[in-house]
């Protein structure tokens, strides 16, 4: 069987697409090592090096950047129909809009999220962005998302195309490296206590820091003073975030770390007393397995998606409900009861979201499509 994976979207930048992408076809690769796995790479980036201990694996450079969907589109003009004269493939998988699928075989495509559809600086594109989607969903034989609660809003714009789940994973034995030594200098790197509560993920408007803020000010004004340590690089909010803090009086109780290494940031969860996570729009949350593996209380904010991973057994929050978020953080860091149940939840759950387990879901989706 020869399978060819459309990577064009991975590069070297942290998120959740690429761990998902390293944890879950790393396993899938090993998972059939008499499959041949033919990976599409950027111009930008060997994605076939983060596999070099594979032997089934090939690679094949593309003219496309990583970034940009125009200059994608712009790039692969006449790639792709050259690409598939010349070779064919038993399955097809692309793990970007739009969907670019060969004459023959058949075609998956992967969606995280529809986020596009939502966001607010990207109104006057919102209709060709749907557009696009749609003709994806059209033309694809089947669609992978990473949670229930996706797989229903990829239906509510088109039922006719086959939709599965395969949630996102975790390498756990990744999250029990980390010495206390570490974390040590971790916290004296960046001047941190020994108490925090953290949330992780890009500086961007649907991550909802400038209410976490906020609600921090408030606990801080009852006379609960627990610094917020936001971990994630620029992606367009950092000014906001950086201008709520100085105008809440927040510069000594808010720490921003950009640019951390993995291990830094696995230090970062090893050290906090507390996991929040206030998104307002999330296809899935990696870092609540990230929080889970650390073994430490989290609360979320209440979106289907975060009650679907969690199984309704966090702590929740209406995002746009700031006391409500002030209420949540104050309960888990003052309830040790609370804290000890969400905790021992955390070990049990975090289990179902094995690499392993999931690479075997995705060989009965391939065998399904042969």
């Amino acid at each position: 069987m020869k399978i060819a994976l459309n990577a064009t979207c991975m590069n070297d930048r942290p998120s959740g697409a690429k761990q998902r992408f390293l944890g879950l076809y790393g396993s899938l690769i090993q998972e059939l090592p008499n499959t041949e796995f033919v990976i599409f790479e950027p111009r930008d980036c060997a994605v076939s090096n983060w596999f070099s201990s594979h032997e089934n694996i090939t690679s094949r450079s593309t003219p496309l950047p990583s970034t940009g969907r125009l200059g994608k589109f712009r790039a692969g003009l006449g790639y792709w129909q050259k690409a598939f004269e010349e070779e064919s493939f038993d399955i097809y998988e692309a793990m970007n809009l739009p969907l670019v699928r060969p004459p023959n075989g058949p075609s998956l495509l992967t969606i995280h999220d529809v986020r596009g559809l939502y966001e607010n600086n990207l109104s006057s594109i919102r209709p060709l962005f749907k557009a696009v989607l749609l003709q994806s969903i059209k033309r694809a034989d089947r669609i992978i998302t990473v949670s229930e609660t996706m797989r229903l809003e990829i239906l509510s714009f088109y039922s006719e195309t086959p939709v599965s789940v395969v949630f996102n994973g975790i390498n756990t034995e990744e999250f029990t490296n980390i010495s206390q030594s570490a974390c040590d200098k971790f916290l004296k790197k960046y001047y941190l206590p020994r108490n925090f509560v953290l949330s992780v993920g890009h500086l961007e408007s649907r991550k909802n820091y400038t209410q976490l803020i906020e609600a921090m000010s408030m606990l801080k004004f009852k006379g609960l003073n627990c610094p917020l340590v936001i971990v994630g690089n620029d992606s367009g909010e950092g000014s906001s975030i950086k201008e709520k803090i100085s105008q809440l009086n927040m510069s000594k109780d808010v720490t921003l770390l950009t640019g951390l290494s993995d291990d830094e940031v696995k230090c970062a969860y090893s050290s906090c007393s507390l996991f929040v996570f206030p998104s307002t729009y999330e296809g899935f949350g990696i870092p609540i397995l990230e929080a889970m593996a650390f073994k430490k209380p989290i609360a979320l904010s209440s979106l289907p998606v975060f009650r679907e991973i969690t199984e309704d057994q966090a702590i929740y929050f209406p995002p746009n409900d700031i006391e409500g978020m002030a209420y949540a953080i104050e309960s888990a860091l003052t309830s040790e009861e609370l804290r000890e149940k969400i905790i021992k939840y955390g070990c049990k759950r975090i289990q179902d979201f094995s690499f392993q387990t999931l690479a075997k879901e995705m060989v009965n989706i391939y065998r399904d499509l042969i």
